[in-house]
């Protein structure tokens, strides 16, 4: 018998396997087995689905999202509060699977049920005055009324990453849902316990058997499949993988919404905190050990207070308590498997040999797991480096010395990526007057990356090539839905009058102009 990892949760019982299992209907191209980062050894197989299995999960989601769109928003709501308390009280649970599978720090697993949490309870309580009917003034005030109402797309397709598998996989979900939707979710290769177990438990919250479809299997066939099949598209990953979703979404001529790669700076201006700012770089820049879109991967620091803030930053990166295992007890877990190893330390290899320095860190720490590396901070990094403006997703920060304002912003706009970006400043009306200048979808005064995302009520979401569209907010749910005009006339047609003369009509409509701009109405 081969070797398995010894890290399975121990709840996770074969029965309790096969419960997971069973919502993925298929298996027409066999197992796979992602390999568990504590030890590089195989997790669990789960379910290959082929092509035409994709087809047939979305057929049924297709089939049963009439019956759910026809619920009252409250119902639907009742279904996604009753998972939020679930989500809460099991959420032990789901932090084993998410430490299991992708290999973080517990606290930053947990982080994931905090931000779906409040996902969840945010559009399941607010949702719906996003979504309501909205009156429009009409072109003939009293005889003709319009309004303006969102009707959901049908079936939408989501296609979720492995680094953050509860909250990516489920958030852009839970809208969805809310705004009348069913769902067919591609399982990342790396992640698929996870988010089976969020199925589970939503079935056990009341959601229908055939509203949420999840498959398996190989990304780039099943990814495609859901692209295929689906009526508006919901995708988080690489902007490589994010222009080949975008091409193949506006060839079905349907909506997409990307949230991509980032290469995020962080404005250290001369009147900051140092100590602070130093906290800050660090949560911001090794949670997850570096493997989120928004984590910060660049550090512009004002030359008067250059030397000050990086021997704050280096002590507070010399305390991160690097270790792996289920439960708390370390600051940062391994990375996710060899791939994300080899290129980190590719990219911290190439930029050695043309002339950067290591500041700190700089190496795998196999004593402590095959895939742990050093949270590391390099300097004198250049452009003709790969990591000076390519994305690592790893714990690695770069940091460069600028003499002022004008430069930093210079600076962080560089490349073509704009997804988060952070500035700490004593002086926060000035930092937020910098933050417009700076192109990025979000940018945190006095913080690194966390205060935009968990602010649901505001939209998140990249500029350039970090992606289109946005989640959380108004167009976090907006975007599941088209916008009809329903326009009712009293007077039947707009026009002439039958047996009327053209030009009385055009002459009245001429006068109803003049008014108009005298009133300043329109």
């Amino acid at each position: 018998m081969s070797a398995v990892s010894a890290h399975r949760p121990a709840w996770l019982t074969d029965a309790r396997l096969a419960s997971l299992r069973r919502w993925v209907k298929g298996g027409s191209e066999g197992t796979r087995t992602a390999t568990a980062p504590f030890d590089a050894l195989p997790s669990v197989a789960v379910p290959a689905c082929g092509v035409k299995e994709v087809d047939a999960a979305a057929e049924r989601a297709r089939e049963a999202q009439r019956a759910w769109a026809a619920l009252s928003y409250r119902a639907r709501a009742a279904v996604v509060l009753r998972f939020h308390d679930l989500l809460v009280e099991r959420q032990d649970e789901v932090l084993d699977l998410i430490q299991w599978e992708v290999g973080k720090a517990r606290l930053h697993a947990w982080q994931e049920v905090l931000l779906l949490g409040t996902v969840a309870r945010h559009y399941a309580r607010h949702g719906r005055t996003y979504l309501e009917d909205r009156p429009v003034r009409p072109p003939v005030p009293v005889l003709t009324r319009v309004t303006e109402v969102r009707l959901p797309k049908g079936v939408v397709g989501i296609i979720s990453p492995w680094n953050y598998p509860l909250y990516l996989g489920v958030a852009d979900l839970i809208p969805a849902l809310l705004a009348g939707n069913t769902a067919v979710s591609k399982a990342d290769e790396q992640t698929p316990l996870t988010l089976l177990w969020a199925r589970a438990l939503l079935a056990e919250a009341g959601l229908p058997e055939n509203v949420w479809q999840v498959v398996t299997g190989d990304g780039p066939v099943i990814g495609a499949a859901v692209v295929d099949a689906a009526d508006y598209v919901c995708f988080t990953g690489s902007t490589a993988t994010g222009r080949l979703v975008a091409e193949r979404a506006a060839r079905r001529l349907i909506g997409a919404s990307l949230e991509l790669g980032g290469k995020n700076p962080l404005i250290v201006r001369a009147d900051a905190d140092l100590d602070l700012a130093a906290r800050g770089t660090v949560d911001a820049a090794f949670a997850n050990s570096g493997q989120m879109c928004i984590h910060i991967e660049r550090v512009i620091v004002h030359r008067g207070v250059y030397d000050a803030f990086t021997e704050r930053l280096l002590a507070a990166t010399s305390g991160q308590r690097l270790g792996q295992g289920l439960g708390f007890g370390y600051d940062l877990g391994p990375l996710a498997g060899r791939a994300q190893l080899d290129r980190v330390e590719a990219h911290v290899r190439d930029a050695v040999a043309k002339g950067a320095t290591v500041l700190a860190g700089g190496r795998a720490r196999p004593d402590i797991g095959p895939f742990a590396y050093q949270p590391t901070v390099l300097a004198g990094v250049t452009d003709e480096m790969d990591l000076c403006l390519g994305e690592t997703f790893g714990p690695v920060v770069a940091l460069h010395r600028v003499d002022g304002d004008a430069e930093a912003i210079e600076v962080a706009n560089r490349g073509r990526q704009g997804l988060s970006a952070g500035i700490f400043s004593a002086d926060t009306v000035t930092a937020a007057a910098m933050a417009r200048r700076i192109r990025s979808g979000a940018v945190n005064v006095n913080d690194g990356a966390g205060l935009a995302i968990a602010t649901v009520e505001a939209p998140m979401g990249g500029r350039g090539d970090s992606g289109l569209g946005r989640r959380h907010g108004a167009e976090g749910i907006r975007r599941f839905t088209d916008a009809q005009t329903v326009a009712v006339s009293r007077l039947g047609p707009l026009g002439p009058p039958p047996g009327g003369r053209t030009e009385s009509f055009v002459a009245l409509g001429n006068r109803q102009l003049r008014l108009l701009r005298r009133l300043r109405i329109r």
